[in-house]
């Protein structure tokens, strides 16, 4: 499911306009990127985490040429999921088999 099928399936399901249904899920996104962004950390109770994670400046190969190179420092989102979803998820997939 991409962006455009879930505000698709919110209008459907609650019978709004695909204008008002995009807002509101634009208007979720940004909410949580603005948090992230902030370095706090969104909890979803059921769905899970995004949090912001910070990698150190270190030092790695070029694969291509071994060549020693410095890797700058970095920020990540990582989303760590819910038990309940991974249950879920779990769940579905041995019940496809």
């Amino acid at each position: 499911m991409n962006k455009n099928e879930l505000i698709e399936h919110i209008a459907q399901e609650y019978e709004l306009t695909k204008t008002f249904a995009k807002d509101l899920v634009e208007n979720v996104f940004q909410s949580i990127t603005d948090a992230v962004h902030k370095g706090e950390e969104v909890s979803i109770f059921g769905f899970g985490k995004f949090k912001l994670t910070e990698r150190k400046a270190r030092k790695g190969r070029n694969p291509q040429t071994g060549e020693a190179i410095k890797i700058a420092a970095s920020k990540n989102v990582k989303f760590e999921q819910a038990k309940a979803l991974k249950e879920l998820v779990n769940t579905k997939r041995r019940a496809r088999k």
